[in-house]
């Protein structure tokens, strides 16, 4: 019997380029986007997740409203957050977004809910970065108890405290499914397994098998915990190209622009086609043709014993069209190739 296995794919909406290399515009981005997702829908894909972003090479700040769009357009795949960044926003108010996403989605509402990887919304929304540690503990307490959908009573630091107050609209579930998503703090996969949310792991450097010890620290705070075991899921980049040599090629010249500006931020040194073919060859990238990024992914979820995988399918300036390739042949050929490898047992895990 085939491992049962849910596949997904992530965009932070990354401000492509045209074909003369100037940047598309963001209004046409969030409507590619959404092309994106109905195609993703139509291929049988699992889950398509957004990030929010408020900076000048993402066109996706609000997620839940992209996503209500795709809803209207959808009929099966789940729609959710590659984050929501809860520490600079309001819970009440991202409850009560997602469940009037579920209504229109008819049930498939889904939300990560993160610290998020670039801190451009503290300053935005008037939140001091000091306070980055308590606004996430916090706000993923009182969003444990808002996604109970009963009367809230709270209290904490950072907005003012709740009274046996209801919270607007009511899901027709009873619960939005909702992620803690971790990019590798052992406090975070326990504060995870502490308020009862399912864990997404951010697998973007590295082997991901290093990523084991914290599946492992998960499961086992969960039954300290007294809480039945929940699913794992990975998040990770990738690209399927004809060939392996196609796909390298592709996407290299976009990952450079990616990182060498994330880089001249953060002070990392320049990105080298050397260093980007060995993180595909033994890392978090995972790039090539349709059976090689198969069997990567199936190697991730075997290593890792995840119940999920989200490929974060956008990078940088890659166009759109090659956007639309890279998701057919993962939806068309990628996961039922996975499918088969996980069901015979037979991915390399070398």
């Amino acid at each position: 019997m085939a491992t049962a296995v849910e596949f997904g794919l992530d965009s932070f909406g990354d401000v492509t380029a045209d074909a003369e290399g100037n940047p598309v515009p963001y209004a046409q981005v969030i409507r590619n986007v959404v092309e994106e997702a109905v195609l993703a829908d139509r291929l049988g894909v699992d889950a398509f997740g957004l990030g929010e972003h408020h900076r000048d090479d993402y066109a996706v700040s609000a997620p839940e409203i992209v996503l209500a769009a795709i809803a209207a357009r959808t009929e099966r795949i789940r729609l959710g957050t590659a984050v929501t960044v809860l520490s600079s926003d309001d819970p009440v108010r991202v409850y009560e977004r997602f469940a009037t996403l579920d209504a229109l989605a008819r049930g498939r509402a889904e939300i990560t809910l993160g610290r998020g990887s670039f801190t451009e919304s503290f300053p935005l929304f008037g939140y001091d970065l000091t306070d980055y540690d308590r606004l996430f503990e916090e706000k993923t307490e009182l969003m444990s108890q808002l996604l109970t959908e009963d009367a809230v009573s709270w209290q904490g630091s950072v907005r003012a405290p709740l009274t046996r107050q209801q919270v607007y609209p009511k899901t027709e579930s009873g619960r939005i499914r909702t992620w803690i998503g971790v990019g590798g703090s052992p406090e975070s996969v326990v504060r995870a397994a502490r308020y009862g949310f399912p864990l997404v792991l951010a697998v973007i450097g590295g082997d991901p098998a290093r990523f084991a010890p914290y599946v492992q620290l998960y499961h086992r705070a969960l039954a300290e915990f007294g809480r039945e075991p929940l699913p794992v899921a990975v998040h990770a980049p990738g690209f399927v190209g004809e060939t392996d040599q196609e796909a390298a090629d592709l996407l290299w010249p976009h990952v450079r622009v990616l990182f060498n500006r994330i880089g001249a931020e953060r002070g990392w040194p320049p990105m080298t086609r050397g260093r980007f073919d060995a993180d595909i060859a033994g890392g978090a990238w995972h790039v090539g043709s349709a059976e090689t990024v198969a069997q990567k992914i199936a190697r991730t979820v075997q290593v890792l014993g995840v119940q999920r995988f989200d490929l974060k399918y956008s990078a940088g300036t890659l166009a759109h069209e090659l956007l639309i390739g890279n998701i057919e042949r993962y939806g068309t050929e990628v996961v039922p190739r996975v499918r088969e490898l996980l069901a015979g047992g037979t991915a390399s895990t070398s």
